[in-house]
């Protein structure tokens, strides 16, 4: 046989031999992912139980994290969300049809005129009669809010972000804040802090306020709602929303829920007569008669260090 033939002899060997490692290697890698799969299951299984346990554990050591930071005099700054902007429902103005305006004939307006004051006469005469209904109303709500139990469902507990502070021109003990509370203008709130909290932590910080106490004036400036702080001869603490708490999230007792009253009828002391069982339990959480104070899906309102505290 020539050399040429056993050299063509050895090449084709060779190319066999290369495809044979080539489907073997294969075979391996099919046999290591079915195996990887089988294994895999259990092990994912055991490590999601694992995640959703440590879910839990970062946001404990969150809230502990977040009081310690606050006792030790550190701003917290919320996280800003996204509004998103609405279009109006019936789309683009640049869309719509145009409208032709038809020539008005000087007869035809003189014969609409007396049509057009009687129409007018009639929306006066449906406006009055919708402002008496309003009335009725109005009285009627009042009538079931004087029916209803006092206890904390009649006050109106939101979340608020102090945007601006500064200490009242006429008062050395008083803050005067601007509050966001979600109602598309601020309101002025004014506090007797000044002793008990330094500005700069009162700066851009998130409280629960009380929204529908009567409007007052003091010292010549009206405040029109309170901050809700854990009050004590020794120490006066901001009550702190719980993580992840928005400007406007309504504060609930757990045991009390309902709508609150539009504005408290100060005659009827109905704060004073529920202000007595309001104050922070053995775990420094805000509570009415032992009803924890909490915010929809998101957790209690606590104080940074105060146990069975008064609220005010």
């Amino acid at each position: 046989m020539s050399s040429a033939a056993v050299v063509q002899k050895l090449v084709q060997r060779a190319k066999q031999a290369e495809e044979i490692i080539a489907q073997l290697k294969a075979q391996i890698e099919n046999v290591k992912q079915v195996a990887a799969i089988s294994v895999s299951k259990p092990e994912e299984k055991r490590l999601r139980e694992e995640n959703e346990k440590l879910k839990v554990k970062i946001d404990t050591l969150k809230t502990a994290l977040i009081m310690c930071e606050i006792k030790n005099g550190v701003k917290q700054v919320p996280i800003p969300t996204k509004k998103l902007k609405m279009e109006p429902a019936g789309g683009d103005s640049a869309s719509q049809p145009e409208t032709k305006t038809a020539e008005v004939k000087p007869q035809v307006a003189k014969e609409t005129k007396p049509k057009q004051e009687k129409k007018g006469k009639q929306e006066d005469a449906n406006k009055k009669k919708g402002d008496a209904d309003s009335g009725k109303g109005k009285k009627k709500d009042a009538a079931a809010d004087a029916d209803r139990p006092i206890d904390i469902s009649r006050l109106d507990l939101r979340v608020g972000k102090i945007v601006g502070v500064k200490k009242h021109p006429d008062a050395d003990s008083l803050y005067v804040e601007d509050v966001d509370l979600g109602e598309g203008q601020t309101r002025t709130i004014v506090s007797g802090l000044v002793k008990h909290v330094p500005i700069e932590e009162m700066q851009d910080r998130l409280a629960v306020f009380m929204c529908n106490l009567k409007a007052a004036k003091m010292r010549g400036i009206l405040s029109q709602g309170m901050i809700m702080c854990a009050s004590c001869p020794e120490k006066v603490e901001i009550l702190l929303p719980p993580p992840g708490a928005q400007i406007g999230d309504r504060v609930f007792a757990k045991d009390y829920k309902g709508e609150p009253d539009a504005l408290l009828n100060p005659k009827k002391k109905i704060w004073e007569t529920i202000k007595p069982d309001l104050q922070t339990d053995g775990d420094k959480v805000a509570a009415y008669k032992g009803s924890q104070l909490f915010i929809d899906g998101k957790g209690p309102v606590v104080a940074p260090t105060r146990a069975n505290t008064q609220i005010s």
